[in-house]
C-alpha cells in the first residue's frame, strides 16, 4: 500500500516562486504543507489560490531550527522538503511514488542532486550544490544544530539515493545573491567560531584561490561560458573568502568608536548660593 506524503514548503516572501513550486508537487503531494516565517507579499494569497494547502507559521531563526519545528506538524508519514525555489520534475515526482509505493524498510531518507540555474541559465559544470537529504520519514529524522547548510542527522547506511535531479533556480539577480550569501557567511562563521576554527593568511587569501582554481577548471566551470565564471569567482569570494574574513574581524576587528556613547556628560556640580557669593561681590569691588 502507498504511503501518504507531505511536502513541506519553508517560505517567505516568495511572491515570484511559489506558485511554480507547489504546481510541480500539486499531483505528487497527500497534503501539501507551507510553513511562513513572516511574508508581507502576496505569498499566501497565491499559495492558497494554486492549490489546497494547509500554512503554518512561525518566527524564523534559522533553517534547521525552522524546519525542525515544521517537520513534526505533517500528517503523513513521509515528508518531501522542498524550498520555494526548486521544482520537481515529473521523472522525479513518479520515482518518489515508487518508492512510497513498497519504502524499504531498512532506509529513512533520500538524497537528491540538483540541476542549478544562475539568472535563468541552467549550469552543468559549476553547479554549488551537490546533493542533499530531501525526503524523509517524518518521525525518524531531524536536521543537525547549524546555523546554515545544516543536513539531517541520520546514519549514511540508511539513506537511499534518487536519481533524478531536483530543478534549482537560486539566483535571479546579483542584489539578492549578496545579500543572501552575506547573510549565510555571517552564519557560517559564527558556527566556525563556536567550533574553534580560527583564520590565517592561509584561510584568506590561499584558499579562495584553491576554490576559484578547483570550481572552475578542475570541475569544469569554464564549459558553461560566461555564467560559470561568475558563479565561480562569486562562490570563491562570496562564500570562502568571506567567512574566513568574518572569523579575522571576529578576532581582530576594531569596533569603530561611537562619539555619542564616548563623549563625557558634563560635570554638574551642586547649586550653592554662598560659594557664588563672594565670586559676584568680588567682581563688584573690581568694578
Amino acid at each position: 500500500m502507498r504511503q501518504s506524503l507531505t511536502v513541506l514548503v519553508p517560505c517567505k516572501n516568495e511572491r515570484k516562486n511559489i506558485q511554480p513550486c507547489l504546481e510541480s508537487v500539486r499531483d505528487l503531494a497527500d497534503e501539501l504543507l507551507v510553513a511562513d516565517s513572516g511574508s508581507t507579499d502576496d505569498t499566501l494569497v497565491i499559495a492558497r489560490r494554486v492549490a489546497p494547502c494547509r500554512i503554518i507559521q512561525r518566527e524564523y531563526v534559522n533553517s534547521a531550527d525552522f524546519k525542525n519545528w515544521a517537520i513534526p506538524q505533517a500528517s503523513h508519514p513521509w515528508v518531501l522538503i522542498l524550498d520555494a525555489d526548486e521544482r520537481v520534475p515529473e521523472t522525479l515526482a513518479n520515482e518518489i511514488t515508487q518508492i512510497l509505493e513498497d519504502p524499504p524498510a531498512d532506509l529513512d531518507a533520500y538524497s537528491c542532486g540538483f540541476q542549478d540555474h544562475f539568472m535563468g541559465h541552467r549550469l552543468r559544470y559549476s553547479s554549488w550544490n551537490s546533493r542533499s537529504i530531501r525526503l524523509i520519514r517524518r518521525d525518524v529524522c531531524r536536521y543537525q544544530t547549524r546555523r546554515v547548510h545544516a543536513d539531517i542527522a541520520i546514519d549514511r547506511q540508511r539513506v537511499g539515493k534518487l536519481k533524478t535531479k531536483m530543478l534549482h533556480y537560486s539566483v535571479w539577480d546579483y542584489n539578492s545573491f549578496i545579500v543572501k550569501y552575506a547573510r549565510y557567511t555571517s552564519w557560517a562563521s559564527e558556527d566556525m567560531w563556536e567550533k574553534g576554527r580560527r583564520t590565517s593568511f592561509m584561510g584568506l587569501a590561499v584558499r579562495p584561490m584553491l576554490r576559484l582554481l578547483h570550481l572552475y577548471f578542475i570541475r569544469g566551470g569554464f564549459r558553461d561560458g560566461l555564467a560559470g565564471l561568475q558563479v565561480c569567482v562569486f562562490f570563491s569570494f562570496l562564500s570562502t573568502y568571506m567567512k574566513q574574513a568574518k572569523l579575522w574581524q571576529r578576532e581582530f576587528g576594531i569596533p569603530q568608536p561611537d562619539p555619542e556613547q564616548e563623549q563625557a556628560p558634563p560635570i554638574i556640580l551642586p547649586y550653592s548660593k554662598a560659594a557664588e557669593t563672594p565670586a559676584v561681590e568680588g567682581y563688584r569691588r573690581a568694578a
